[in-house]
């Protein structure tokens, strides 16, 4: 299975999902406590919005320039004494990467959380290669436990609540049979089963948060502290990086140090951040391989809308404010990337006909454009992408049908009169102004909400009325005409 399509549309992925009122209960506990706690913490900062509009423009030089800043980045990753790939999509980067720790002898390795990994489907191509890759990260490690697939790009496991993960933990791993669902004991479990994978290993696996051109320097950016041990004491390390990470300078991390915590878990500072620059002797992974990984990108540069999708880092903020996405969850969305980013990226990534359903899985409310630490517009970009989605030659004549009468008022005014004068007997047989089932093509849209019917008076007839009732001094706003 593609990990960014899973050939289900939206619509009826999602229609499963909202039949399980535990996982809504589950969604809505985590993600309003996530959201107030970045709430909180932006709000701190005075300058804020400074910061976003900083980030944004340092993203939009890094694409104007990108294949300037790999290459630099190239040079002085390999001068630090790191080997640097390249690979154009996911099966080029999961044969490299398999190939390197086949070289190793090795037939296992731990990992860092990574979205790239997951983008391209590591852990089962090392699978079938006889590799098994052993999640770390506490959440990433339920989910692997669970044979499931992740939910969140921050919380991959936020679909679970305490007791449903105690009972993964007794299932899968060698835990105590009276173990509680109590967040320490949990989280001691845990490290208590991955101790020994770390201690053993000799292969790790990585992404990155950033790549820094000017030094051919690796960030990670975690919480858990497991990533440490991953990074430093396997001997061989190989680190997964999509080429839109880079960054031109230090100097430039300092902005993104600032908004990533606090867009994402809501802390001001996170507890690891993570740095290395080819091979250190005796400090380390004595091997360092880094895999620039396309998959899409340069797809997606090309575009001048869609484009700024790639300033993107991953905090999942938008995720946390989207009410289509506290509703459905993120497995109704059928890529390792969900949420409202994820309806943006994974088509661009995969090409929109392998995820036509995405772009309408939105409100267009706009909440994931106000969090986003890099300023993308995300209903913008959502707009762009339906029109480049597939539709019905039904449905091109009927939008011809209403631009033709929207681009004239009295064309508009004229339809708005005969619709309400064709429904009036109709709202008046329902007893409401909303019909729940409609025949094709109308079923189209009543197939998941109700349609309304023309209002009994227009806005415009409205304020006209308004205006002769109020009289002079009730009413200052002169109106005009429709031509």
């Amino acid at each position: 299975m593609n990990p960014l399509a899973s050939g289900v549309p939206f619509p009826r992925a999602a229609k499963v999902a909202l039949g399980d009122p535990q996982l809504r209960t589950n969604l809505r506990r985590a993600t309003h406590t996530i959201r107030d706690r970045r709430a909180h913490a932006v709000g701190e900062l005075p300058d804020w919005e400074a910061l976003r509009t900083t980030a944004a423009a340092i993203k939009d030089d890094v694409l104007r320039r990108l294949p300037e800043l790999l290459e630099r980045f190239e040079e002085r990753a390999t001068a630090a004494g790191a080997t640097v790939h390249w690979a154009r999509d996911a099966a080029e980067a999961c044969e490299i990467v398999s190939r390197i720790v086949r070289g190793t002898g090795e037939t296992s390795a731990v990992k860092v959380k990574s979205m790239a990994t997951q983008e391209i489907g590591l852990n089962e191509a090392l699978e079938r290669d006889g590799i098994a890759a052993f999640e770390t990260d506490l959440a990433e490690l339920i989910v692997q436990l669970a044979h499931d697939t992740p939910s969140h790009i921050l919380v991959p496991a936020i679909h679970y609540n305490r007791a449903e993960i105690r009972d993964i933990f007794v299932r899968e791993m060698p835990a105590d049979a009276d173990l509680t669902d109590d967040p320490a004991a949990l989280a001691e479990a845990a490290r208590s089963h991955l101790r020994r994978r770390f201690l053993s290993a000799k292969v790790g696996i990585s992404g990155a948060n950033f790549a820094i051109a000017d030094t051919g320097t690796l960030v990670v950016v975690e919480s858990e502290g497991n990533g440490r041990m991953c990074l430093t004491l396997p001997d061989t390390l190989v680190s997964v990086v999509g080429i839109e990470k880079i960054l031109p300078t230090f100097a430039d991390l300092e902005v993104f140090m600032q908004v990533l915590p606090r867009s994402s878990t809501g802390e001001r500072m996170n507890p690891y951040t993570s740095t290395w620059t080819g091979v250190t002797p005796g400090d380390g992974p004595s091997d360092v391989h880094v895999v620039l990984l396309d998959n899409g990108r340069s797809t997606t540069l090309a575009d001048e809308v869609g484009r700024q999708t790639l300033r993107c880092i991953r905090c999942s903020a938008c995720l946390n404010v989207c009410p289509v996405y506290e509703r459905a969850g993120g497995h109704a969305y059928g890529s390792v990337y969900p949420g409202p980013i994820g309806a943006i990226l994974s088509p661009q990534l995969t090409g929109i006909g392998e995820n036509a359903s995405l772009p309408f899985a939105s409100t267009l409310c706009g909440a994931c454009y106000d969090v986003c630490p890099v300023k993308i517009n995300i209903p913008e970009v959502l707009v762009h992408l339906r029109d480049q989605a597939p539709h019905s030659p039904a449905e091109r004549a009927a939008m011809s049908v209403a631009a033709w009468l929207m681009r004239s008022p009295k064309r508009f005014a004229a339809a708005e009169r005969l619709a309400q004068l064709g429904t009036g007997p109709l709202a008046a047989a329902l007893g409401r102004r909303t019909v729940s089932r409609l025949p094709w093509p109308g079923s189209k849209w009543t197939d998941a909400r109700d349609a309304p019917l023309p209002a009994a008076e227009s806005f415009r007839d409205w304020w006209k009325h308004r205006d002769q009732t109020a009289g002079p001094q009730g009413h200052t706003h002169p109106v005009e005409e429709t031509p």
